[in-house]
């Protein structure tokens, strides 16, 4: 069987793999740049509390609904990649994550910060599902770990900016640092989409050829992936891992404070920082790393069987950070091995998508899938109701690890049959 695309149109002559690296790290660029509008948020939080007075939960929505207009629209703008090609929708959205936060540096109700970080929200997603769905594209025999170093720039791409965001805000007000780096980051953006490609047929190589990892020869469209039992595991597996990491990323900072530690300082690798600025640098960092490196295990391994241990581990790391994450010192050490064990999700779920259901419709169907995201996003303001509520994040910290241990047992024992008997049918017909 070659390379050739089966159909009266000639296939493209394959490019070098110097060309499709270029095209991942423009790719990797653009989502470094939108990292710090929903990793960056928790350090805006508390001064906005400060200076309007609104209680935590309230102001928490805007992080929500800027995560679900984040997701919910991906499958919208993946039919718009897969149709136009990447270009368009990684320049409006960079345009878009500009407005955004300048809207955030003038509002002055909580309306006004829903509405931009909702307009944010649209940028970004229209970039996170582009360059996902191109990487998965442009790699077929390395889809785990083009998949992850792509999501890695999301990550950890806000990882150098912690310490200047912070800075920023202090020095010169929350609405100054929302202006410089949301226009800032939306630029440059708008300046990669130009070098943005996607494949076309015999550029790249076969699906890979892996006894471990299974991988269908069939393209499904969107509607048939929405009607696949299959589609709703992996949908329910995302959202109850999605929201135990994305409760910890909306409130690093406020965790911190309840228990006392945010400013206090903490030495490590002969460096000292606050605990709450070591946490969130760390954190960014092993959730950026996790990502490559878990795909990468997935190509060799599995899918399944990686997500088994990589949840479980999450489980566990969530279970910990609640026993002993008081002390400064293990908070910092743990928040970052429960990153570490979450940022995976996000080069996992997109290759299994597309190992199960082809790469036709790569961008739009891995797109339906990231709207779990969204979907976790509705679980961070519970958390935060759970909390004011009973005053500790006890419950919280024990249904989110109990949400992952489940997930990682569900890989096991339903996903991984399940999905053999899936693509096996598939390759018969």
């Amino acid at each position: 069987m070659t390379d050739a695309v089966h159909g009266a149109a000639p296939a493209a002559v394959r490019v070098s793999d110097t060309y499709r690296w270029t095209q991942l790290a423009i790719g990797v660029g653009a989502m470094v740049m939108i990292a710090n509008y929903q990793y960056g948020w928790t350090f805006f939080v508390p001064d906005i509390q400060k200076k309007f007075g609104w209680d935590r939960a309230s102001i928490q929505w805007a992080f929500t609904l800027f995560v679900l207009f984040e997701t919910w629209l991906v499958p919208i703008e993946g039919w718009f990649v897969d149709k136009y090609g990447p270009k368009l929708v990684v320049l409006i959205g960079g345009i878009l994550c500009g407005i955004g936060w300048a809207i955030n540096a003038q509002a002055e109700t909580l309306n006004g910060f829903y509405l931009g970080m909702i307009v944010a929200g649209i940028g970004a997603g229209g970039v996170y599902g582009t360059c996902v769905g191109n990487a998965l594209k442009w790699f077929p025999d390395k889809r785990g770990l083009a998949a992850g170093i792509t999501a890695a720039g999301f990550g950890a791409g806000s990882a150098l900016t912690v310490a200047p965001i912070q800075a920023m805000i202090q020095d010169s007000g929350f609405q100054t640092a929302f202006l410089y780096f949301g226009l800032g980051q939306g630029i440059i953006i708008v300046i990669l989409s130009f070098f943005l490609f996607a494949p076309k047929a015999g550029q790249v190589p076969a699906v890979t050829q892996n006894a471990n990892v299974i991988q269908t020869r069939r393209n499904y469209a969107p509607t048939e992936v929405i009607r696949h039992p299959i589609f709703w595991l992996m949908y329910f597996m995302f959202v109850i891992v999605g929201a135990g990491g994305l409760m910890v990323t909306a409130n690093l900072k406020p965790i911190a404070a309840d228990w006392k530690i945010d400013n206090v300082p903490v030495t490590l690798m002969a460096m000292t920082m606050t605990a709450v600025t070591f946490a969130a640098t760390i954190d960014r960092v092993l959730n950026g790393l996790t990502r490559p490196f878990f795909g990468w295990i997935s190509d060799m391994i599995g899918r399944e069987n990686t997500m088994f241990i990589a949840f479980g581990m999450e489980g566990v790391g969530i279970w910990a950070l609640y026993m002993w994450g008081h002390d400064p010192l293990w908070f910092v050490l743990l928040s970052g091995f429960v990153f570490f064990a979450w940022g995976e999700i996000y080069s996992l779920f997109p290759s299994t998508c597309t190992d199960t259901f082809g790469s036709k419709f790569a961008t739009t169907n891995a797109g339906l899938l990231y709207t779990a995201k969204g979907t976790a996003a509705l679980l961070v303001p519970v958390a935060n109701y759970m909390q004011q509520s009973s005053g500790t994040w006890d419950s919280v910290f024990l249904i989110a690890a109990g949400a992952n241990i489940l997930a990682s047992l569900l890989a096991i024992a339903v996903l991984k049959p399940w999905r053999k008997v899936v693509v096996s049918k598939a390759l018969a017909t």
